[in-house]
Parts: C-alpha cells; sequence; structure tokens
C-alpha cells in the first residue's frame, strides 16, 4: 500500500514553484496524479494535514481520487480544513486521530468591478457552496440544510464530532488519546504575493555587456530576494 503525504496548502500547479520558493509545504493536482500513477492501482493511504486552500485544484483532486482504480484510505493526522475536508471524503474510508479536526464553512472569494461584476461573483460563491452541500450531505447522510447551517457557522469538528456527524467513518488510537481542537488559518500566500515573486523567480539575470553576464550566487540572490520581499509584500 502507498502513502501519498497531502501536507500544506491545495494549490493550482502552476503556484508550485511560489511555496516551493518560500519553502512552504503544498498539494497540487500534479503531485497527486503523480503519486497515483505510481501505485498503479494498488490501495492507497493519503495522510491529510491541510488548511485547505484553492477549489479548483481541490476539485481536481477530488476528482482524480474517485476515478482512482484502486482503494482509498484517508488518514487525518492533522487538519482537513476546507478544500481539504473534501478531499478526504474522495476517499473509500475516512480516519482521524483523536486529536485531529475537520473544518467546513462556505466558499470565500473576492473581485472587482461594476454591480454586475459583483453580483456574478456572489452568483458563482452560491454555486459552489451547492456542491459543497451535495457532496457533505451525501457523505453524512444529513439534510442538505443542516450542512448548509454548519457551513454558515464554519464549523470545527474534532474527530469525535466528525464520526458523529458522519463525516469521518472512525478514530484512529480511539483509547490512546484525548481530543482537542484547532481551526483553520488563512492562506500563507495571497495572490498579489504569488504575482510579485514568480516575477522575481523568473526575471531575466541582467548583464554589464553583451559579452559578459554578470555571474550570480543562486543562494544569495534566493536570500536577498526573500528578504526584499518580505518587507514590502506581506502587507496585502
Amino acid at each position: 500500500m502507498k502513502t501519498i503525504q497531502m501536507k500544506g496548502t491545495v494549490i493550482p500547479d502552476d503556484y508550485s514553484d511560489v511555496y516551493d520558493f518560500w519553502g512552504l509545504s503544498s498539494i497540487s493536482p500534479q503531485v497527486v496524479s503523480e503519486a497515483l500513477d505510481e501505485a498503479n492501482g494498488n490501495d492507497v493511504t493519503l495522510e491529510i494535514n491541510s488548511p485547505g486552500g484553492y477549489v479548483t485544484a481541490g476539485s481536481e483532486i477530488y476528482t482524480m481520487l474517485k476515478q482512482y482504480s484502486g482503494n482509498v484510505t484517508a488518514n487525518i493526522v492533522g487538519q482537513a480544513a476546507s478544500a481539504a475536508s473534501w478531499i478526504a471524503l474522495a476517499a473509500d474510508k475516512v480516519m482521524m486521530s483523536p486529536t485531529a479536526t475537520m473544518f467546513v464553512h462556505k466558499a470565500i472569494g473576492g473581485g472587482e468591478g461594476n454591480s454586475d461584476d459583483l453580483t456574478s461573483i456572489v452568483q458563482g460563491l452560491n454555486e459552489t457552496d451547492k456542491a459543497f452541500v451535495d457532496l457533505y450531505a451525501k457523505k453524512s447522510g444529513k439534510s442538505p440544510e443542516d450542512v448548509y447551517q454548519l457551513m454558515q457557522q464554519s464549523t470545527t469538528m474534532n474527530a469525535k464530532t466528525a464520526v458523529q456527524n458522519g463525516f469521518a467513518d472512525g478514530i484512529m488510537f480511539q483509547n490512546e488519546a484525548t481530543l482537542a481542537v484547532n481551526d483553520a488559518g488563512a492562506l500563507p500566500i495571497t495572490a498579489n504575493v504569488i504575482t510579485k515573486t514568480k516575477d522575481i523567480i523568473h526575471a531575466k539575470p541582467k548583464t554589464d555587456d553583451v559579452d559578459k553576464p554578470i555571474q550570480k550566487n543562486k543562494d544569495t540572490d534566493k536570500g536577498q530576494a526573500q528578504k526584499n520581499l518580505s518587507l514590502i509584500l506581506w502587507k496585502d
């Protein structure tokens, strides 16, 4: 049986370079796809500790897990929040560590524009919420109304509560530990930071003249870039 580590923020594939640059853990569709290819139809275990992340990336991962031919077990060892919660529910069996949590909430988004643009954003968020409600209701056996209320309240469930509510199938090491609750936090990198970091990562090196490129030390450049970015970007 292959274990797939699913630690960190759920991100699109083209954000991976930025998260790697900052040394942050992440889960992307490409990484999961490659792991499933290596498993080659054999049973897999997902080891999940994630605050969630981007809806489209989470949806892609959920879909490939549902399509996988082998048996999938999700072991939530830390948290399965937001997008990570429905990635976990793609598994055939969901188990939680006694100290783990699951967090569900309504979709979050933003944008700018005229009143029609903002109305469209709200409509899109509502449609996303409906998809979440259907998924959670199917797994838990709860009514869509009850599930929607949990999402409205931004609900954190410890392992025992998640099992009682039908979101998880069992508790790991059930007689060996006490329960603790820890809520999910915000995404560690904003969209603006993603864009600015990409500009630095992929910037073309400057040259003194046509024939003599400046010799650059990769570690020094990265350290300086991180120092400069840390002063200006985290204000977003």
